[in-house]
């Protein structure tokens, strides 16, 4: 067996330093090429051979076996547009007062680094298992060229470890997303006359029902099923037309007690409007207690809990575990940061998890 495995302090250092790069190259979904060329170089300082697939980069352990299982450790390298209420340069990677500030720093360049920094330690080292690090594009926008189309170029992949902002607790569960395009039918006639079906009223009632209705399944993990209507607009440009038609939008959170099948079938029979599903793509996600990374994590003493927020995770049809350093309620906020000590604990946690999950599955 060849042991060699960088300390935590040189992995520290490396991933700092790192992680202030990619803050300071800006990587809006869609437009992640210049990180990508980024871990690319770094992986190549490290003399570990890397793989691209559009903006997704990607690396292997040095003694990966095809009959063994494989575990994907796996975070995004893009970000979302800066909000309006910084202060700071976003891609200035200022670190104060034990903080690294800049887009990026938290969602989820931290857990990024940090997952990466856990590869180079295990590269060189012979496991009962493959290890594969994959940088990939697109998740905050749940993109289509990202993890999804990626996932279809690697390896056979047994279960992951994905890198997101959780505090370093384990989200065992994530809530899926389902978004529903509504469209209530009415009748054109002028308002003057009291003519026509007003379609804005229909979807009212029909609005009215989804804000009040409750699914009766509530997860101990997950909570209840959230259904939020986000926008209305009918075509109408003048007061004086009673409108034909009135459109609106639904953004509904699913717990793993329920197939979209179910939530769209409950929502038809009880609403007049067309609905048309226009995101279908992000299921809920579960990963059993007692698979060997969860017992791994428990064995650390870390927490577990449902997370609301979506991430890549929903794209993998293995079972994966989301941990992190960060905070997701510091995600997307004006004058983004992490605390530089989250990443030394994230470097620590995902070496001793990895360490566990070997334990597990050799005992």
């Amino acid at each position: 067996m060849n042991s060699k495995q960088t300390n935590i302090d040189d992995l520290y250092l490396d991933s700092i330093d790192l992680l202030k790069q990619l803050i300071a190259i800006p990587s809006f979904s869609k437009e992640e090429d210049k990180t990508a060329d980024c871990l690319e170089g770094f992986l190549q300082q490290k003399n570990i051979p890397s793989n691209r697939f559009l903006n997704n980069v990607w690396a292997i352990n040095k003694y990966f076996d095809e009959s063994k299982p494989t575990l994907l450790l796996n975070s995004h390298h893009d970000t979302v547009k800066p909000n309006k209420g910084y202060t700071l340069n976003p891609f200035d990677p200022i670190e104060r007062d034990g903080k690294l500030f800049g887009l990026g720093s938290n969602d989820a360049g931290g857990a990024l680094v940090s997952l990466l920094a856990a590869f180079v330690h295990f590269y060189d080292v012979v496991l009962p298992f493959n290890l594969l690090f994959a940088a990939s594009a697109e998740e905050e926008i749940s993109g289509k060229n990202g993890v999804e189309i990626l996932l279809e170029e690697l390896p056979k992949i047994d279960c992951a470890i994905v890198g997101e902002p959780t505090l370093l607790s384990m989200a065992v569960a994530e809530k899926g997303l389902l978004v529903l395009d509504c469209i209530a039918h009415g009748k054109a006639g002028h308002a003057a006359r009291n003519e026509g079906v007003n379609a804005l009223y229909i979807a009212m009632k029909d609005i009215h029902w989804l804000s009040t209705f409750k699914f009766p399944k509530v997860s101990s993990l997950l909570g209840p099923v959230h259904v939020a209507v986000t926008s209305a607009n009918t075509e109408n440009k003048t007061h004086n037309i009673v409108p034909s038609e009135c459109s609106f939008l639904v953004d509904i959170r699913v717990n793993e007690l329920y197939s979209f099948e179910e939530i769209i079938s409950i929502i038809k029979e009880n609403l007049q409007s067309e609905i048309h599903p226009r995101s279908t793509r992000l299921k809920s996600t579960f990963i059993p207690q007692d698979h060997p990374l969860v017992i791994a994590g428990n064995k650390m003493g870390l927490s577990s809990y449902g997370s609301p927020t979506c991430s890549d995770k929903a794209l993998m049809d293995f079972p994966s575990l989301k941990i992190g350093p960060g905070d997701s309620a510091r995600s997307h906020i004006a004058d983004e940061f992490i605390f530089v000590n989250e990443i030394k604990e994230g470097i620590k946690t995902y070496i001793e998890l990895i360490t566990n999950y070997k334990l597990r599955i050799t005992n």
